[in-house]
This record gives C-alpha cells, sequence and structure tokens, in this order.
C-alpha cells in the first residue's frame, strides 16, 4: 500500500469549470471537495495545475479553485496537451492527484497517461463528477482497474497531515468542518 506523501504529490485539476460543474449529477460534492484539496494544497505548499476544457465555451475554472497555473485544452487527455505534460515532468512529483470533471473521459484519460508515464495515480472520488451515476462509476472502476489509487478528499488530507502534531493540522482540519 502506498500512502500521500507531501513531498512527492503534485495536483491536476481537471475542468471543474463553471458549465461543467453545473451539468454533473454530484455538483454540491465535487464544488466543496475540490475547493477543500485546492485550499489544502495552498496551505501545504503541494503544486496545483489546472486543466480547462474549450474555456470559451465552457466557462473558466469556478473560483472556489486557488491555483495560478491554468492551461487551456482540447484534448481530454490533459498529458495530450505538451504544455501540461512538460509542467507535470518538471514538477519532479511522482503522486499526482486528480480530480475533475467528467470522471469518465478526462479524469480517466489523463489517469491512463499518467499511470503509462509512470507516475502513481490517486483519483479523489467525491471531487470528481459526470453527468450520470453510471459514468461516474464505470470511470472510477476502469481507472482503479488500470492502476490508479481511488482516495477520498478527507483521505487525501490526513495522509499528507500524517498526524496531529503537524503544523498546519488545525488549519486543514477547519477546512471539512
Amino acid at each position: 500500500m502506498t500512502i500521500l506523501n507531501i513531498e512527492n504529490s503534485l495536483i491536476l485539476i481537471i475542468d471543474i469549470q463553471e458549465k461543467l460543474l453545473n451539468a454533473v449529477f454530484n455538483k454540491d460534492e465535487v464544488q466543496k471537495n475540490s475547493a477543500v484539496i485546492s485550499k489544502a494544497a495552498g496551505i501545504l505548499n503541494i503544486p496545483q495545475l489546472i486543466t480547462e476544457q474549450y474555456p470559451k465555451g465552457l466557462g473558466s475554472t469556478i473560483r472556489e479553485i486557488e491555483g495560478e497555473k491554468r492551461f487551456e485544452k482540447i484534448t481530454f487527455s490533459a498529458l495530450d496537451n505538451p504544455e501540461i505534460a512538460e509542467a507535470v515532468k518538471n514538477s519532479g512529483k511522482k503522486q499526482i492527484i486528480l480530480l475533475g470533471i467528467e470522471t469518465h473521459i478526462c479524469v480517466n484519460q489523463t489517469a491512463y497517461a499518467l499511470i503509462n508515464a509512470g507516475y502513481e495515480v490517486f483519483v479523489i472520488k467525491n471531487a470528481c463528477g459526470s453527468r450520470s451515476r453510471d459514468e461516474y462509476s464505470a470511470g472510477l472502476e476502469r481507472m482503479k482497474d488500470n492502476g490508479a489509487k481511488i482516495v477520498t478528499a478527507e483521505i487525501a488530507l490526513f495522509e499528507w497531515l500524517k498526524g496531529a502534531k503537524h503544523p498546519n493540522f488545525k488549519e486543514v482540519q477547519a477546512l471539512i468542518k
């Protein structure tokens, strides 16, 4: 079993944009948990990369997401965009934490590409969304079958913290209360 490590983590937020978020069945859960992960990343100094699928038509990333490194894309796998692939590689991180929309399309294809490139992939299932429950479930199952580790926002937070003695414990814990 592998556990998340702050020093080796990179968060890749996939297409959590206004119009896409409004179309997913679990909108409130995705909005809440993606914001928690993004804010925790800021507190814990975990780098974040944010993708936007065709923002001219689908809108910008929701305001609750705090990262500054944003990349426009028109491909489903984020790694098919050379700028994003280079940013992931240049981060030097080996644990890539994925969250976003849609679970069965862009998140799934990005997870597959990352796994094939040798990264350890963690998918935060309660910060991922799809238009239908069936597609969402199938996307998670497919990623797990391909080697991704499926976790929740709280699992990620507390694995990063390791214990209550972490200097940012109270600040991170306050995000989920």
